[in-house]
Order: structure tokens, then C-alpha cells, then sequence
């Protein structure tokens, strides 16, 4: 009857007693799809391995050699094994926890006590061998809540190393391109070095037989050192992308000899689309790491929220207890006892509401991460097809300009040695070809690159856990003097 009493009185203190949560309400929304501008196209398949499409047996290598053992993915890997660590964590504190402590030790104990004597009043051995048990009943869902949150936190560094393989992927393309580019760059520097000991040696006949003066002279030897300035600058700059190369591969300086001449094709065709592509938003893996932290967060928020109910355990003991080491596993001295403990928050000086607005505040954040990451990347893509289409009517401009300054030298070269002009045409001639070399060397590059970038802001070969992926057909052309394309 006193039983029946004691809870009539304690449970409508306990229902009553709770702290009420603040209205505290997130300030945030995430950004529409239907209200980003999207078309109604989807987006080509993509391979995980496209840089294969550029027909290059060492990029196929060496882009293995980036995706095994870079620091920066490794790094990337090592945040998912701590965050599958804590998401298991927090899966286990869902489940009955056991644990056996056990304690002998020499003790006075008081005369003024509960133990009478001969004990009380005396040195003693006390000893006892508890197991215990503790299950937290999850009535208000934090635990969930928190389970979850690990969850999506886990699923969040997965795409974080998804994006970080992207983002390598493009960082070793752009890098393999630039090496080639050097290396055109130099051969361009070679040609123009040929040319100019050309000039040197016609100019240096004319001077010879009076017909040239000693300033056209010394013109042409300068021009000439120029070149091999621009020789001995791209070879430097090859230098450097080998060093690049190696470093991203995570290689030091014994594989610098290794690396060769890039091959690849850079008209090489990739499956890209013409417009901004309707599951842009749902390819790109470092958009979905941002909706994973929202779904994180709001699990959070919710497990916060729980904390201004009655945390409810049920505890459980077992064990032997004694006085004198003779009698501490004898049938006497066993002890065991259950029932339920609960936490009740009533006062904390604002902790939990504050913590509770701190949850609310990091979910808003958690938002407008998400919302800038969509909002780059629709920039990202969308600037990369608006280069890749001026690089594209770039092309054939380009290509008259180097073809008409190819036969501009020609003819004033030509005009030149037969002394029906001055050196000066010559020399302008000479430079126009020089400079519509490198513009055309570096507009077939940097298209190819803009091409990568374009692929890479779709989501490279990134599959969603629900998509696949097929292989695409690809084709090469490669020229860059002397055809239009």
C-alpha cells in the first residue's frame, strides 16, 4: 500500500517535472532543385577510369599510383575508419553493457558505523566480486538519434574520399597535360632556335657583302640567345611537372628518370553534355557529403532534444561480498539486486537549452554548407561548359592565325634573302609564327583541361550507391599545325 502510494506521488512529478525544450527552430532552408536552372537532361555515363579515353599506357599507370598512395586520400580514408569507429561506438551504447569488478583490500573499519563489533573497530580484509549490468531504455529516441548521426557523419567521409579521389583524379590530369605542354613549349622554343640561326646566318651574308648594317646584326644575335633562353625556361618547367607528377603519386626524386614524354591524345572525345544536367546534384559527391552532414545534424538536434526527458536505465548487480578472505565465495556472502534508475534534468542553469541552441545552430550550418556546395557547383559546371565552348570556336581562328603566319615568314623570309625588303618584316613574321605556336599549343591544352574540369564537375566517375555506370566509346584526333580541325 506504501509502494502504491509512493508512485501515485512520484509519477505525475516525474511527467510534470520535465525541463520544457526552447522554441528554438532552425533559420535555414536547403535550396530547391526545380529553382536552379537545371535542364531536363541527364548526364552522360561516365567510366571511373576515364583518362583512358586520352590513349596514354603511362597516365593508365601512373593514375593507379595517385588513387594507392597519395597522402591526401589516405588521409581521406583514415577520417572514414574513425568515423565507421565511432558509428559503431554509438550502435554498441544501444545494448545491454556488462562488466565484473572485483576489489580485496585491507580496511579499518569504524566502531561508529553500521559494522558492529568484533569488525567495527578493527583491521580487516573486505572483498566483493560484482558483475554488473546496465541497459538504457531509449524512450525518447536519443540513442537513435545518435546512432544516426554517427551513421550519416560515416556516410559523409565516404563521399569526402569520393571528392578527394576527384579532385586528385583532376589535379594529375591537369598536372600530366601541363607536362606535355612543357615539353611542346620546348620543342616549339627548338624550332624557333633553328629559325633564328637561320636569320642569323642570313643576316650575318648580308652584313658580310655590305647589304646589312651591324644594328640588323646584332638584332639577329639577340633574338637568337632569346631562344635559348625560352630552351633552357621549358626545360625547367618540364623539370618541375616530372616533380609534380612524382608527388602526387607519392613517389620521391628515384622516380623522376621514370617518367617520359606524355603521349596522350588531348582531342581525345569525353561524354560530356551541352547543358547543365538535371542530376548534376546527385553525381557530385562532395554536394551529397553536405546533404549527409544535414541528415547528421538533424539527428543531433533530435538527440539533444531528448535530453530534457528522463533518462531511464535498468541496473543490475551479482556478486559476493565478505568480510575475511575465507568467507568471500561462500553462499552467505552472495548479493545481487536489479531495478530502474532515472536521471531527471530540473535545474542546470540553462545547460540544456543552450546545448539545445548550440545543436539548432549547427544544423542552420550544416545548411548553408549544403547550399554553398550547390551553388558552386552549378557554378563550376556551368563555367567549364562556357570555356569548353569558347575553346571550341577558339580552335579554327587559331589554327588560320598559326597556318597565316606560317606562310607570312615564308614569303618575308624569302623576300628577305632575295634583299627586296629590310630585315624588320622578317623579324615581325618570325615573332607572329612564334607567339601563334605557343597560343595554339596552350589553347589545345588548356581545352583539354576545361574538358577534364567539366567531367570532374559532373562527378568524374563517381557513382551514387544507386546508379551504374557504363563503359563509352571514345575517340582520338590528335594535330596541331598545319590542319584545321
Amino acid at each position: 500500500m506504501k509502494n502504491s502510494a509512493l508512485v501515485s506521488l512520484v509519477m505525475p512529478v516525474l511527467l510534470t517535472a520535465c525541463v520544457a525544450a526552447p522554441p528554438t527552430t532552425p533559420q535555414t532552408e536547403q535550396l530547391a532543385p526545380q529553382t536552379l536552372g537545371l535542364s531536363a537532361q541527364a548526364t552522360p555515363q561516365l567510366t571511373a577510369d576515364w583518362w583512358t579515353v586520352f590513349n596514354d599506357p603511362q597516365i593508365d599507370q601512373m593514375a593507379k599510383l595517385v588513387m594507392a598512395g597519395n597522402p591526401t586520400l589516405g588521409s581521406a580514408l583514415a577520417r572514414i575508419r574513425a568515423a565507421s569507429a565511432d558509428a559503431a561506438a554509438a550502435s554498441a551504447a544501444d545494448y545491454p553493457q556488462f562488466s565484473l569488478d572485483a576489489i580485496e583490500q585491507r580496511e579499518l573499519f569504524s566502531s561508529n558505523y553500521i559494522i558492529p563489533p568484533p569488525f567495527g573497530g578493527s583491521y580487516r580484509w573486505f572483498g566483493q566480486s560484482l558483475g554488473n549490468l546496465t541497459w538504457t531504455l531509449d524512450f525518447w529516441g536519443k540513442q537513435a538519434a545518435l546512432i544516426a548521426k554517427a551513421r550519416h557523419t560515416q556516410h559523409a567521409a565516404e563521399l569526402d574520399a569520393a571528392a578527394a579521389r576527384l579532385a586528385l583524379s583532376g589535379a594529375f590530369a591537369q598536372a600530366y597535360i601541363n607536362l606535355l605542354l612543357a615539353y611542346e613549349n620546348g620543342d616549339i622554343a627548338d624550332k624557333t632556335l633553328a629559325e633564328r640561326q637561320d636569320i642569323l646566318r642570313l643576316t650575318q651574308d648580308r652584313y658580310d657583302s655590305g647589304l646589312e648594317n651591324a644594328a640588323a646584326l646584332e638584332q639577329a644575335k639577340a633574338l637568337m640567345s632569346l631562344a635559348k633562353i625560352d630552351q633552357m625556361r621549358f626545360a625547367a618547367a618540364r623539370d618541375t611537372g616530372i616533380h609534380a607528377l612524382a608527388a602526387l603519386t607519392g613517389q620521391g626524386a628515384g622516380s623522376y628518370a621514370d617518367i617520359k614524354r606524355p603521349i596522350v591524345s588531348l582531342d581525345a572525345a569525353l561524354p560530356l553534355p551541352d547543358f547543365l544536367p538535371a542530376d548534376l546534384l546527385a553525381r557530385r559527391p562532395d554536394v551529397l557529403a553536405a546533404r549527409a552532414r544535414i541528415e547528421a545534424a538533424t539527428a543531433g538536434r533530435k538527440a539533444m532534444h531528448a535530453e530534457f526527458y528522463p533518462n531511464i536505465n535498468l541496473a543490475a548487480f551479482v556478486g559476493f561480498q565478505a568480510i575475511g578472505l575465507s568467507h568471500l565465495f561462500t553462499a552467505d556472502s552472495l548479493t545481487y539486486g536489479a531495478g530502474p534508475a532515472i536521471h531527471l534534468p530540473i535545474f542546470d542553469a540553462g545547460k540544456i537549452r543552450a546545448q539545445y541552441a548550440g545543436a539548432t545552430a549547427a544544423l542552420d550550418a550544416a545548411v548553408n554548407d549544403y547550399n554553398g556546395a550547390v551553388l558552386t557547383a552549378i557554378r563550376q559546371t556551368a563555367d567549364a561548359l562556357t570555356q569548353t565552348e569558347s575553346l571550341s570556336r577558339q580552335r579554327p581562328e587559331q589554327q588560320n592565325a598559326l597556318d597565316s603566319a606560317a606562310r607570312a615568314f615564308a614569303l618575308a623570309e624569302s623576300r628577305y634573302q632575295a634583299g627586296l625588303s629590310d630585315q624588320l618584316p622578317m623579324l615581325n613574321a618570325e615573332a607572329t609564327l612564334q607567339q601563334s605556336r605557343q597560343q595554339m599549343v596552350a589553347l589545345v591544352a588548356n581545352a583539354a583541361i576545361q574538358r577534364i574540369t567539366l567531367l570532374l564537375s559532373l562527378g568524374g566517375g563517381f557513382a551514387p550507391a544507386d546508379n551504374k555506370t557504363d563503359e563509352s566509346k571514345t575517340v582520338s584526333v590528335s594535330d596541331t599545325e598545319g590542319k584545321s580541325k
